[in-house]
């Protein structure tokens, strides 16, 4: 029972899909036309609703997004003789914590809560909001995705330590949040803004290490990108609140 429940967690990092059944997913998940649908229903019912373009430019830019990521995973990733293609399960994986979160932040009655309580949290209670409830809802469910990173982060080792720099690794979650649009003042931010500040995060993180720099200057330039985006936030909060 133990190795198979060890295989199963190795699995979420080092399984995958095999290319054709990677296609297929992608092509599944592709939600332009719900997109679409959305958008033209808040049209012919009078509400505010994005351009015609805005949409087809987003359907364009998500099966773009699709393409290459299922292109990536099917170009082998071994550097041995052993072939490893097709898309990975953790990319399912954080493709399906993704859509719970932006429909239960997005589309739920305690996804509006929690926004508001990020606002005004004052405010929120005189609403009527029972505060107190909703700020440990949220907080319990910050821990439920730091124990399903943890699996992640254990299947990537494919063992577990005490001696994880989490002080590190918190950096990058509030940079990746911050520098995706997520204000640290509460009241703005959607899951996949966090998810495409990751992708900065992760992209300057690796340039930074194949420019040979110490561990101490790679901190330095991400402590730098973090204050450069709570201050550009900060700046155009202000600008919202004067108008």
């Amino acid at each position: 029972m133990i190795n198979q429940d060890s295989s199963v967690i190795n699995d979420i990092e080092s399984g995958s899909l095999s290319p054709a059944a990677s296609w297929i997913v992608m092509i599944v998940a592709l939600a332009g036309l719900m997109m679409y649908l959305r958008d033209h229903r808040r049209r012919a019912a009078g509400l505010v609703a994005p351009p015609l373009s805005i949409t087809a430019l987003k359907i364009a830019v998500m099966a773009i997004a699709g393409v290459v990521v299922v292109l990536v995973g099917s170009t082998t990733r071994s550097r041995t003789l052993l072939v490893v293609r097709g898309l990975p399960y953790v990319v399912l994986v954080v493709l399906a914590i993704l859509v719970i979160y932006t429909v239960l932040l997005g589309r739920t009655r305690f996804g509006r809560y929690i926004y508001a309580i990020g606002g005004n949290a004052e405010a929120a209670r005189r609403s009527g909001v029972n505060t107190n409830r909703i700020r440990v809802a949220a907080f319990a469910l910050c821990g439920l995705t730091a124990a399903m990173t943890g699996i992640i982060y254990a299947s990537c080792l494919g063992s577990i330590s005490s001696g994880v720099n989490g002080g590190q690794n918190v950096l990058y979650a509030v940079a990746a949040a911050v520098i995706g649009g997520t204000s640290l003042f509460g009241g703005r931010g959607r899951p996949m803004d966090a998810v495409l500040g990751g992708l900065v995060v992760g992209v300057i993180h690796n340039g930074l290490q194949l420019l040979g720099l110490q561990p101490s200057a790679q901190l330095m330039w991400t402590a730098l990108v973090l204050v450069a985006a709570v201050t550009i936030g900060a700046l155009t909060r202000r600008g919202r609140s004067t108008v």
